[in-house]
């Protein structure tokens, strides 16, 4: 697969200096993008991964970006991530037991429901709150590359109709 073509994501963390306790910046790096496996043309980075929650971070020294979450959702605690998706790409239709907030940085792209409705993002900035819906996410563009950043929150599953929504990727 091509590599994106949008800038790279620069992440910057703040901690607290051992010695001293003031407040600093602790990493500032490039993100490194992967393509996300069973979803050609989409390609995803941690930004930030927590453990549980209430969180300890802020008590820690450890790069929550180097923690691996299996899949998109960290059981006990959060996922900040960021995704690109390749011109004219279409992820597959797909379920998470969380709660996401996302939010487009760069490009647009077309949010494709479960009921075959489709929602339009132009905007950097524009947000989609994801409670649990089967979803898919087109890219429109036939030359440029779409970016967004999600904050995954892991959920109980919805439920509809006393039927329990589990996590699904429709392939």
């Amino acid at each position: 697969m091509a590599s994106s073509t949008l800038p790279r994501v620069r992440r910057i963390v703040t901690g607290h200096d051992s010695r001293t306790g003031l407040a600093n910046v602790e990493w500032d790096s490039m993100l490194a993008f992967e393509e996300i496996p069973g979803m050609t043309g989409a390609m995803a980075a941690p930004v930030w991964v927590s453990e549980g929650l209430p969180t300890t971070d802020n008590n820690s020294a450890q790069d929550g970006g180097l923690r691996l979450v299996d899949g998109i959702v960290h059981p006990t605690g959060t996922n900040l991530r960021a995704t690109d998706l390749a011109p004219g790409t279409e992820t597959p239709m797909h379920r998470t037991t969380s709660l996401d907030y996302n939010i487009l940085l760069e490009g647009e792209v077309i949010l494709i429901m479960e009921d075959g409705s489709q929602t339009h993002l132009k905007t950097p900035g524009d947000t989609v709150v994801m409670r649990g819906g089967m979803h898919a996410w087109r890219n429109p563009s036939t030359s440029s590359w779409a970016r967004w950043t999600s904050v995954i929150i892991p959920a109980e599953p919805a439920v509809v109709g006393g039927q329990v929504l589990q996590a699904e990727i429709k392939t």
